[in-house]
């Protein structure tokens, strides 16, 4: 850190950053600070000031409080402990649940004026359930360092955080993953599936990565087979939130004599959807040789093709005048991107419904796709991340 940087600023928050931090300025220059709430005054510890342009910070000590401000919903990453010690994984915690919907919403609508372009209104970022936002995470990373100790890493750090409470996890998780002792070094992830069961896989630091185990999920009366390690919604309600979400999005959309694509198409979820909303010749496409194997399995009661394949390059493998009814896009974190956005509007299709978990990168296609003349028809949010920055939205765009 430079010499000229103050290891302690008083700061006025003004606003909430992409990523779960918030910002203020000191002397023109803008500072990302965690722990914090927008409309507070803070001291905060600069933890970064080598660039020129910004710095970043922690909050110590809240010197104006939000009225939003309360406790903690984890303990272990509350204000009360040195930012070092503090647990990562729910950073809107210290703030009240209807309020980091908010927050939220203006997030990606902050990105959506940015990126997109004018005229898109962020839409209510909306729960998928009544509770506190607690007790809903059927998957959990813990880490375990040279010294035994099991936890997980402090916020933005690779240090193991020993704690008593996983007030995010199901029950079940949670009480397994303090029952754990003499793990060795590396990461422990836990998983519940839709039976209830608790599965602890172990991948030490070093060593061979034992054979995939595979589990059972379902959503509504359909079963889906999936690697315990691979991906499935960590939300017990998000799978079949975004199942009737993407059905209510295809309605009257479906084309029965076209061919519909599920791109991204893990092991097969939406292409359930598609298929529940009328469609009779899909095709999903995936990267992950394993997740479209399993594809092939959930799907073999519906007209579905799975493919192994990279979505960019598949799409430039098609031939000229290949035509598509509707489109779901679920692009993991980084988004879909240009290549695939044109790739998609080379297909012409009907309609296009893109599921996206994170909001830069949604915003970012949208403007893709508006730049070649699609329109935005709707929007919906999710809340399937409660107590951290993350949500869920679904776009509908058509010509």
């Amino acid at each position: 850190m430079a010499s000229s940087v103050p290891p302690l600023l008083d700061l006025d928050i003004t606003g909430i950053a992409h990523g779960g931090t918030f910002i203020a300025r000191h002397e023109g220059r803008v500072v990302f600070v965690s722990d914090a709430i927008p409309g507070e005054r803070v001291r905060a510890r600069i933890t970064d000031g080598a660039k020129s342009s910004f710095w970043r910070a922690e909050t110590v000590e809240v010197l104006d409080a939000s009225p939003h401000r309360r406790p903690h919903v984890w303990p272990e990453a509350d204000m009360s402990h040195d930012p070092e010690e503090r647990a990562g994984g729910a950073d809107l915690g210290h703030i009240d649940l209807d309020h980091q919907r908010t927050l939220k919403r203006q997030v990606l609508t902050e990105a959506l004026d940015k990126f997109a372009g004018p005229g898109l209104e962020a839409p209510v970022v909306s729960p998928v359930d009544d509770t506190d936002g607690t007790g809903w995470r059927t998957r959990v990373s813990l880490h375990v360092d040279a010294d035994g100790i099991v936890g997980p890493y402090a916020a933005r750090s690779h240090r193991v955080i020993p704690v008593a409470s996983h007030p995010l996890a199901r029950p079940l998780v949670a009480a397994e993953a303090l029952s754990l002792r003499n793990a060795k070094p590396g990461r422990i992830d836990l998983v519940e599936s839709s039976d209830g069961e608790v599965h602890v896989l172990r991948r030490p630091e070093r060593g061979k990565r034992p054979a995939p185990r595979v589990i059972v999920e379902r959503v509504g009366n359909r079963s889906f087979r999936v690697d315990a390690d691979g991906f499935w919604q960590v939300h017990q309600n998000a799978a079949s939130a975004l199942d009737g979400a993407v059905r209510g999005a295809l309605e009257g959309r479906i084309d029965p004599d076209a061919v519909h694509f599920d791109l991204y198409g893990g092991v097969g979820l939406l292409s359930s959807s598609l298929a529940a909303a009328g469609a009779t010749d899909i095709v999903t496409v995936e990267s992950s040789a394993r997740a479209t194997a399993h594809a092939r399995e959930n799907l073999a009661d519906v007209d579905a093709t799975a493919v192994t394949a990279r979505v960019d390059r598949y799409l430039a493998s098609l031939p000229d005048g290949t035509r598509a009814g509707t489109i779901v896009l679920d692009p993991p974190r980084a988004g879909a991107g240009r290549a695939v956005v044109e790739g998609v509007h080379a297909l012409s299709p009907d309609a296009v419904v893109y599921v996206a978990c994170d909001p830069v990168a949604l915003a970012r296609d949208l403007g893709t796709f508006r730049g070649l003349g699609w329109d935005v028809q709707s929007l919906e949010a999710f809340d399937l991340f409660p107590h951290s920055h993350h949500l869920e939205t679904i776009a509908v765009l058509s010509r």
